[in-house]
């Protein structure tokens, strides 16, 4: 069950590049510099023109086709308030909630309203079959690293224990980690590019099934 919105809900689709031009997609890991785009930076243009009839179409004599690639596909799916985001892949499935949804302000302790929201996740991770997940927590870039180095990697920790008290399965393999102010998705120089820094990311492999159905 996917983790419905709140209000209406936008959705971005975008193609990727062929794998030798391509960008890795996905949330924040170790080596990553990117963990997600930003909302509104993936956009969708209009197909060229193409003349059916140019020579430049044509195989040269000898020519064959080079072996068929399969482009990646991403989605993404936030609300308006940006208090929710996910991020479909062919790969992977990722979940953002802002730290505002899930906590009170510099705290780590869990809001009313945010188990409802976590167990949502934890359907999805059921839905996909998935044994392994990865849970990230981030900070803007107020106060010092380290203070946030400690918020965020005590945020991840929280909503690890609540998937892993929803999920009720032993089989799950979890990577938890805080990143403090690291891979920062939106601008930190206003309060709304900072909210949206703040956040918990759960990321967890599409199922087998369901990346068939939809590729």
């Amino acid at each position: 069950m996917a983790l419905p919105p709140r209000t209406a809900a936008t959705t971005l689709t975008a193609l990727a590049v062929l794998v030798t031009l391509s960008l890795p997609v996905g949330p924040a890991y170790a080596d990553d510099t990117d963990p997600s785009a930003p909302p509104g930076s993936v956009t969708t243009s209009p197909p060229p023109e193409v003349d059916g009839n140019s020579p430049g179409l044509k195989l040269a004599d000898g020519a064959t086709l080079a072996a068929a690639k399969v482009l990646d596909i991403k989605s993404i799916v936030e609300d308006l308030g940006g208090e929710e985001r996910r991020v479909d892949t062919n790969e992977n499935v990722t979940f953002a909630l802002q730290a505002e949804v899930l906590f009170p302000k510099d705290s780590s302790k869990l809001n009313p309203e945010a188990r409802s929201r976590i167990r949502a996740i934890a359907d999805e991770i059921k839905a996909q079959n998935a044994t392994t997940v990865r849970v990230f927590g981030f900070t803007d870039n107020l106060g010092s690293y380290a203070h946030g180095l400690t918020l965020s990697k005590n945020r991840a920790e929280i909503v690890h224990d609540e998937l892993a008290a929803a999920l009720g399965s032993t089989d799950v393999t979890f990577e938890v980690r805080g990143y403090s102010e690291d891979y920062p998705i939106a601008d930190n120089a206003s309060e709304q590019g900072r909210r949206k820094n703040r956040r918990v990311e759960v990321t967890f492999p599409r199922g087998a099934s369901a990346a068939s159905n939809e590729s």
